[in-house]
C-alpha cells in the first residue's frame, strides 16, 4: 500500500504541484494505479506521485466515514482506521453544544475528525496529538473545510497539556497497537491509559471519553453516564460522559435518526413462550443492557433468560428493536427446516443466530434454497432448548 510517511512529503502535497496531482486523482480508479503512476511520473517527482496516489486511496476509503468531505480532506492510514465516523462525531458535538460548551480541549485528536464536528457546532477547539503527521493532517483539514479559525492544533504529549479554563475535554485514547494495528482490550493499555483520561475528565466541567463498545460494565466509573452509539445498526463506540448529572446511567443512541434510550434500571423480565412477534434489539441497546427497557415498551418478555430476543403477543413499534412476525416455532432440525422451506418455495432466507453454535453460511449450503419467496430464520434457544423461529419483518408479507 502506498503511504504518506513523512512531514516533508505531506507538505509537498499541500504545495501547488501536490494539489495539482490530487485534483487529477480525485476520481482515480485504484485498479489503474500502476498505469497512473507511470504516466504521472513523466512530469512529477516519483515520491510526490506515490504520496498523491496514497492520499487518493485514503480519501476513497475515508468516504464511508466522512462522505463528500473526504475528497477535500487529508489522512494518514491510522487516521482513516481510528477516526470517528462523521455522523457519530456530529451527534457528540451536538450534545456538548447543548450542554453549553463553547471551548474544548480535544486530546488525541488524530487527523481532526472530531475537532471538525465540534467546530461546526460552534465550539472553539484546542486539538492535541503527539504524532506530528497527524497534527499536520488536522491543520490541513481545518483549513480545507474552512474551520481553521475555530481549531488550534498543537503537537504535544496530551498528558502535559493544561486543560484548565476549557469548558470541556474530549479524549479519544489510541486503542490499537502500533506494531500490527491490533485492538487493545485492556483500558489501562490505551494510550494514554483510561485511568488518566478519567482523572482529566473529572477535573473539567464537562467531559466525553471515547471507549470501546465492548467495555465490561464493571469497569465503568460510577460517576459517569455511559452512552453506546450505533449508526445504521452497527455499534460504533461507547462514550463516558462526565458533568451531565447522570452518574451511573446507561444510554443507547441510534443514528442517523438520533433516538436515545436512557435506562430506567429495570430488572430483566421473566421469560415466557414465544408470541406472535419477535423483537431484535439494536446492538447499542444490548451493549447498554437495556433489553428490559425495550421489553417494557412493547409489553414483552424474553424467550430465554440468556438470550437478547424479546417476544410479545402484539405489535408495538419501537425504534430500538426490529420487529418480526413469527410464523413457526420448531425444535432445531435441519431436515425439517429444509423440507418446510422447500414446501413454501423459499429461495431467499435471512439466517440470524443468537445462542446457537450453528454457522448460518454452513446451514444455508445444506438448505439448498430455491423459489420466489423469502423468509427470516432465527437460530436460538427458547427456555434452554435449541429452537428455530421462522418469520418475516413487520410490514412484509409472508
Amino acid at each position: 500500500m502506498v503511504r504518506v510517511t513523512d512531514l516533508d512529503t505531506f507538505s509537498a502535497l499541500l504545495a501547488p504541484e501536490g494539489q495539482e496531482l490530487l485534483a487529477v486523482l480525485r476520481d482515480h480508479d485504484p485498479a489503474d494505479e500502476l498505469a497512473a503512476a507511470t504516466r504521472l511520473r513523466r512530469d512529477h517527482p516519483a515520491p510526490l506521485v506515490s504520496a498523491a496516489l496514497g492520499q487518493a486511496r485514503l480519501r476513497q476509503r475515508a468516504a464511508a466515514k466522512f462522505g463528500a468531505d473526504a475528497a477535500r480532506m487529508y489522512f494518514t492510514p491510522n487516521g482513516v482506521e481510528q477516526s470517528t465516523r462523521a455522523t457519530v462525531a456530529a451527534h457528540r458535538a451536538g450534545r456538548l453544544a447543548t450542554l453549553g460548551v463553547r471551548t474544548l480541549a480535544d486530546l488525541c485528536c488524530g487527523i481532526g475528525g472530531d475537532a471538525l464536528a465540534l467546530a461546526r457546532a460552534g465550539i472553539r477547539v484546542l486539538a492535541v496529538d503527539r504524532d506530528p503527521l497527524a497534527c499536520a493532517a488536522a491543520r490541513a483539514n481545518a483549513e480545507a473545510l474552512g474551520l481553521a479559525e475555530l481549531i488550534e492544533v498543537r503537537c504535544a504529549d496530551v498528558t502535559e497539556v493544561d486543560t484548565a479554563g476549557y469548558d470541556a475535554v474530549f479524549v479519544d485514547p489510541a486503542r490499537r497497537t502500533k506494531a500490527r494495528g491490533g485492538r487493545i482490550f485492556d483500558p489501562e493499555a490505551y494510550a494514554p491509559p483510561l485511568s488518566w483520561a478519567v482523572g482529566t475528565a473529572r477535573s473539567a466541567p464537562y467531559a466525553a471519553l471515547k471507549i470501546a463498545p465492548g467495555v465490561p460494565h464493571e469497569a465503568l466509573p460510577e460517576d459517569a453516564e455511559t452512552e453506546w452509539i450505533s449508526d445504521a445498526g452497527d455499534v460504533k463506540e461507547a462514550v463516558l460522559w462526565f458533568g451531565t448529572g447522570r452518574g451511573g446511567a446507561r444510554r443507547a443512541t441510534l443514528l442517523p435518526a438520533g433516538d436515545s434510550l436512557l435506562g430506567a434500571g429495570l430488572p430483566d423480565p421473566e421469560p415466557g413462550p414465544v408470541g406472535d412477534w419477535l423483537y431484535e434489539p439494536d446492538g447499542a441497546v444490548i451493549r447498554a443492557h437495556l433489553v428490559a427497557d425495550v421489553a417494557e415498551q412493547v409489553g414483552g418478555r424474553l424467550i430465554d433468560p440468556t438470550i437478547a430476543y424479546v417476544t410479545a403477543d402484539r405489535l408495538v413499534p419501537t425504534p430500538y428493536a426490529t420487529a418480526y412476525a413469527v410464523t413457526d416455532v420448531l425444535p432445531f432440525n435441519v431436515k425439517k427446516l429444509r423440507a418446510l422451506l422447500r414446501e413454501r418455495e423459499v429461495g431467499v432466507a435471512v439466517i440470524k443466530k443468537r445462542g446457537s453454535a450453528v454457522e448460518p453460511e454452513e446451514l444455508r449450503k445444506k438448505l439448498r434454497l430455491a423459489g420466489p419467496h423469502s423468509c427470516t430464520v432465527f437460530l436460538t434457544r427458547v427456555a434452554g432448548a435449541p429452537t428455530m423461529l421462522l418469520g418475516h419483518p413487520a410490514g412484509e408479507r409472508a
